[in-house]
């Protein structure tokens, strides 16, 4: 007998109206009345059960848990859920010392090692149909680790890639009267899936956390559905390319007139259509249709006015809502730069590593709540001066795009691939399938090419892997209408002006042998990049969308990968009140130095949001992430490091004498589409804040420019410690100032010793 739980959730926020409504309600066109697609969201509280079998439905459901969500946060909860370790993180465990060589080699071809007595998650509940159609579409947005539907005993059939929408025709199933029975499996772990389908490559995941983990909806429309539309931008005509894919669920041939209506997201006002066409599809046939609509005095979209627009694409019997904007995104090899809708466009911004959260102890639900979704991907956003984003190793469920859409934000959207090289040792090379991957990137694609929000494809993480530029890329690049540009990791780039991605761990070295290996005295003679990358020796735009290697834990411990760092920039006996000071202030000063030299389009640190836990890699900076609470040093400094307009002083000596003039370089950066003026002040502060020496002078910059000014200012007196500071005011009184600091003992005998740093 089976518990039903009677509780549901359809829940929606006003901003979502028009994509998530019950039945939705399509303004009318100018042709013929159309028929309508009533969509019934099936989110909320589910009931859920699990098994070792993947044939052997259970009998009862005892636990809850919520759609969309993950296993973790059933109630009650499961024992040992999360609980594998991939081959991938056995490997890098090995490689440390920390995992035996005897027992990783005992893996053989396995993926990895699961710690649980379970291998599939049985999520149910019970609906109402709408009112009767010829076609019902059951639509998961995404769950992982493969899935296998079912609908009043029916199966509808399986869909094993974990980061993609499944859909299923449910015609035949649904009772259009009365209560309908649907249930999901879901696989426990990465272990079940087919060694060729990615569930996901990290070699610095601990956990791997199961779930439908995007929404659930079923679609009901009459005649040729609307499978799927493309809305590409065309800014230099005023016009939006709309690509119908319509389907012909029948076996029968389905006559229907198409057309395309174009209005403004907020205001609902219409700005254009398309003239109706009638086609004719054969049973069972799906074929693509594209048409064009005017946009008269288009409202283009960046992160700074993220103007969106509505598409409602319509049929003899459907409907479907679309979202974009007006806007190109793309790189130039020749300049080296990003441009955005022709304009050349600095990027600014962190990575989030969403599939690591997911096994943080505190996620929770949280990547649900839309209070702190709007605090992470907005308020902290915008008060750190980032424009971009990269959703690192894992998509995110739609709504973070919708979000990133509608509040302005760049996305570098990477695909969950991370297989390293191939003399690593957690490499296997079927775990990287061709094929497979062309058509799971088809559908990852097909979800996400609407989204103005999204303007990089990446394809994988820190990977040499030939296949990705010479079969996977070109097989679907040309699919994406808007024609983004693709990164391909440490890999050649796969087109001509495709941008190459650099890592550039200037501590690296030093933190995996504990001995001095960089200093940030190389840095006053380095012209703006990293003195080893693996990154491709091209001359393609480049971004730095990793650097640092200084991560703390939010307790201010040091992680894996710092535990001998720390003890070498603060000293053994260290407080965590140390160790996050000191952290702030060198990321802080190579946030200033990788911008002031303008060698890259682009500058993310790593890393914003990820899991921290006593075994994590890395970390974040919160020191509080259910209220996403800034570390306060990381927030001081790094909201004035990434500033538009950017202040950057080329020195970084210990110890300096007293009462001497010093000539300093200080670099400054505009980011801007609007030339910038003021002054620069440069000046040492005691400990009370106090100033003990300055020197003023003016400066300017053209827009999006760039200059350096030597200016030589005289040292205090009193010996002590100091901060030297350099900050540019703008003329325009609206503009806060941007300050750069270092850290400088003022001492009779200065040592000669540039490298170490203050204590």
């Amino acid at each position: 007998m089976f518990l039903r739980s009677t509780r549901t959730s359809t829940q929606t926020l006003p901003a979502r109206l028009f994509m998530r409504a019950l039945i939705v309600v399509a303004m009318a066109l100018p042709c013929a009345a159309h028929a309508q697609r009533v969509t019934l969201p099936l989110n909320g509280l589910w009931e859920i059960a699990d098994s070792v079998s993947p044939d052997v439905q259970p009998s009862a459901y005892t636990h809850h848990v919520p759609v969309p969500g993950l296993a973790h946060s059933a109630t009650p909860a499961f024992k040992d859920v999360d609980e594998f370790q991939s081959r991938e993180l056995l490997s890098n465990l090995m490689e440390q010392g920390r995992y035996s060589k005897s027992d990783y080699e005992k893996l053989g071809n396995a993926s990895g090692i699961s710690h649980q007595q379970r291998n599939y998650f049985w999520y149910y509940r019970t609906f109402h149909a709408p009112a009767s159609h010829s076609v019902a579409l059951l639509k998961i947005s995404k769950a992982q680790f493969g899935i296998a539907v079912y609908l009043n005993g029916q199966k509808l059939g399986e869909h094993l890639p974990c980061f993609t929408a499944a859909y299923f025709d449910a015609s035949k199933a649904i009772r259009w009267s009365g209560e309908n029975e649907l249930t999901i499996r879901v696989g426990a772990h990465p272990g079940v899936l087919p060694g060729n389908v990615s569930s996901g490559t990290d070699f610095e995941k601990n956990r791997w956390t199961p779930g439908i983990y995007d929404e659930v909806s079923l679609m009901a429309f009459d005649g040729a559905g609307i499978t799927n539309v493309q809305a590409a931008p065309r800014i230099a005509s005023s016009e939006v390319l709309v690509q119908t894919e319509l389907r012909n669920f029948s076996a029968e041939p389905e006559s229907t007139v198409l057309q395309q209506n174009v209005s403004e997201w907020k205001t609902g006002r219409a700005v254009g259509f398309s003239p109706a066409i009638t086609v004719t599809l054969a049973p069972g046939e799906t074929r693509l249709f594209q048409q064009t609509v005017t946009i008269p005095g288009q409202h283009l979209w960046t992160p700074e006015d993220p103007f969106l627009y509505r598409l409602e694409t319509r049929t003899s019997g459907d409907s479907a809502l679309t979202r974009f904007g007006m806007r190109d995104f793309h790189f130039d090899t020749v300049t080296q730069r990003a441009y955005l809708n022709g304009k050349p466009y600095f990027l600014r911004g962190s990575n989030i590593t969403l599939h690591r959260f997911f096994e943080d102890p505190d996620s929770g639900t949280l990547p649900w709540d839309e209070a702190w979704l709007h605090k992470l991907l907005v308020e902290i956003p915008k008060q750190m001066h980032w424009n971009s984003f990269r959703f690192c190793i894992g998509p995110v469920p739609d709504r973070w795009l919708e979000i990133a859409d509608e509040m302005g934000l760049l996305i570098q959207n990477e695909y969950m691939v991370w297989i390293g090289h191939p003399d690593w040792a957690g490499i296997y090379r079927e775990k990287l399938n061709a094929d497979e991957l062309t058509a799971e990137f088809k559908e990852w694609m097909r979800d996400n090419w609407n989204h103005p929000s999204v303007a990089i494809w990446d394809a994988n993480n820190e990977s040499w892997a030939p296949e990705f530029g010479e079969q996977i890329i070109p097989a679907v690049r040309d699919l994406d209408l808007s024609h983004r540009p693709w990164e391909n990791s440490y890999n050649p780039p796969a087109g001509s002006n495709d941008p190459v991605e650099d890592h550039a761990y200037l501590f690296y070295e030093t933190a995996t042998s504990g001995k001095w290996r960089f200093r940030m005295s190389d840095l006053e003679a380095m012209q703006g990049m990293a003195k080893d990358s693996f990154t491709t020796k091209t001359a393609h735009a480049l971004i730095l969308n990793e650097y640092g290697w200084l991560w703390l834990n939010r307790d201010g411990s040091p992680t894996l990968l710092t535990e001998k760092l720390y003890p070498l920039l603060v000293g053994k006996d260290s407080t965590a009140e140390q160790r996050f000071a000191m952290q702030a202030y060198l990321l802080a000063g190579e946030t200033e130095y990788w911008r002031a030299h303008r060698r890259y389009a682009g500058v993310l640190h790593f890393v914003y949001l990820t899991t921290s836990a006593p075994n994590a890699f890395t970390s974040d900076h919160f020191t509080d992430v259910k209220t996403l609470t800034l570390e306060p040093h990381f927030a001081d400094y790094m909201t004035q490091a990434f500033k538009p307009l950017g202040v950057y002083i080329n020195f970084w000596h210990e110890e300096l004498a007293p009462n001497e003039a010093e000539t300093l370089t200080v670099m400054m950066v505009n980011d801007l589409a609007q030339p910038r003026t003021g002054l620069l002040r440069l000046q040492f502060l005691d400990d009370h804040g106090k100033s003990a020496s300055s020197i003023q002078v003016p400066f300017h910059l053209e827009a999006l420019g760039a200059d350096s000014y030597n200016v030589t200012v005289r040292t205090p007196s009193a010996t002590g410690k100091y901060t030297l500071t350099a900050t540019a005011t703008p003329s325009n009184a609206e503009s806060d100032p941007t300050v750069s600091r270092r850290w400088v003992a003022i001492k009779p005998t200065p040592t000669t010793d540039r490298g170490a740093i203050p204590q």
